[in-house]
């Protein structure tokens, strides 16, 4: 069995969650072809060996602050969990915090996206994500039972540090949704692919990027955008912040509070010295 096996084996046994699963062999298979080694030859190799190979990768791609973490991470755990090393990456690993406001769409955008899709299964899945505020890992994993319409609820399971959350159902996405069941008949999960599987990640994303070419919407936005517009569009609207920060399911309230520097009406209620000349 090769070490990347065993390594998913590991973290599917302890329970990570199939995106991060995902994310870390992906990073490891990277590591692997940067070196050009055979699995033995990673044990062998010295922690400043495994932190120049991880300076070189993160050069040569250009990687993120976030996504060096989680080269780092998943690296880490590798060797912890396989070679039983602990490797101090302290020497490498970001301390400032980057700080990017969120891109945010306006209602009209918003709905000139949703009416640039015909396929219902596609503005299905869009809606449910602006409607809900989800995470696209959320939406692949919601099921049929998750929908409560009598109490008009959603009940989202073992999402982002694998805790559930409730989220209002609205009348809207019912509707929807309910034209979108009698056409395409899931069975387990709500949007379900090709062989009744989970939906994929990447298909939901090139829904949406057409979906945006179509309506002619320039901003830089990706499917999350959705989630920070829903968060800074119910704060537009005058939804407390506390509201807010569980139905996104953030532990810190800080993570919440960064929409207030993108909400509209928080801006337009600050007068400038200039007007008051």
């Amino acid at each position: 069995m090769s070490y990347l096996v065993k390594f998913q084996t590991i973290l599917e046994l302890k329970r990570y969650s199939d995106n991060t699963i995902k994310v870390y062999i992906n990073f490891m298979k990277k590591f692997k072809e940067t070196l050009n080694v055979q699995d033995e030859k990673l044990e062998l190799l010295s922690d400043i060996d495994v932190i120049n190979t991880i300076v070189r990768m993160v050069k040569v791609s250009v990687y993120s602050m976030s996504s060096q973490k989680q080269l780092i991470g998943a690296v880490g755990l590798f060797y912890k969990e396989l070679c039983g090393r602990t490797i101090d990456f302290s020497s490498i690993y970001p301390t400032r915090r980057e700080h990017y406001l969120p891109h945010i769409l306006s209602k009209e955008e918003v709905k000139d996206i949703l009416q640039s899709v015909d396929n219902m299964k596609h503005k299905a899945v869009l809606a449910t994500i602006y409607g809900l505020g989800l995470r696209v890992s959320e939406v692949i994993d919601l099921k049929i039972e998750n929908i409560d319409s009598k109490r008009m609820i959603v009940h989202i399971q073992n999402a982002k540090g694998k805790k559930d959350r409730v989220v209002m159902l609205p009348v809207k996405l019912l509707k929807l949704l309910r034209v979108y069941f009698v056409e395409f008949h899931p069975k387990v999960y709500l949007f379900e692919g090709q062989n009744k599987g989970k939906y994929s990640a990447s298909s939901i994303r090139k829904i949406f990027k057409n979906a945006l070419a179509k309506a002619q919407v320039k901003k830089p936005a990706t499917v999350h955008t959705l989630r920070h517009t829903f968060a800074t569009h119910l704060l537009e609207n005058g939804t407390d912040v506390r509201i807010i920060q569980k139905l996104l399911g953030h532990n810190n309230i800080n993570t919440t509070l960064q929409y207030t520097q993108v909400a509209q009406t928080t801006i337009e209620s600050v007068k400038s010295p200039l007007d008051l000349l």
